[in-house]
């Protein structure tokens, strides 16, 4: 197995701060310095779609917005398994929990919550460490 040395896990976890944070301030083009151009997304689990990059960002773009970029990201629990030295890269899963605020429809707002696990796959490129794969596992919801 290959190794996966203390700055290497440093880069894999700014690279999945990165995600939440243009996720949740709705910068989509910083989601450029996540994904690699080829990688492929599925959010089918919380009722999005799957697809590869260009189009899940496009799909992100068009409808978080209405969660008015009210919606906050928190991570733990990250783990970072290196693949086999004939493979590179690594095998990252990150528990998530995300309170998202939406509109109640009668004017007011309410609070609606998804928690689960991020799969990822990670490689290195000249950019850095980039997703290739991510799979997002919903394992539970509150509020919708």
């Amino acid at each position: 197995m290959s190794s996966i040395d203390l700055q290497d896990r440093v880069d894999i976890n700014d690279a999945l701060a990165r995600y939440t944070l243009a996720v949740d301030s709705g910068d989509w083009d910083g989601l450029d310095t996540v994904f690699t151009p080829g990688a492929q997304i599925d959010y089918t689990s919380s009722g999005g779609i799957a697809g590869g990059f260009p189009e899940v960002k496009a799909w992100l773009a068009e409808n978080l917005p209405a969660f008015s970029k009210r919606t906050m990201h928190t991570l733990g629990q990250v783990l970072i398994v290196p693949a086999p030295d004939d493979l590179g890269g690594a095998t990252v899963t990150a528990y998530f929990h995300n309170p998202m605020v939406i509109s109640d429809g009668q004017g007011g707002e309410r609070v609606v919550e998804v928690g689960g696990i991020y799969h990822h796959d990670f490689v290195f490129t000249l950019g850095g460490w980039r997703s290739r794969c991510l799979r997002e596992e919903v394992i539970w919801t509150r509020g919708f």
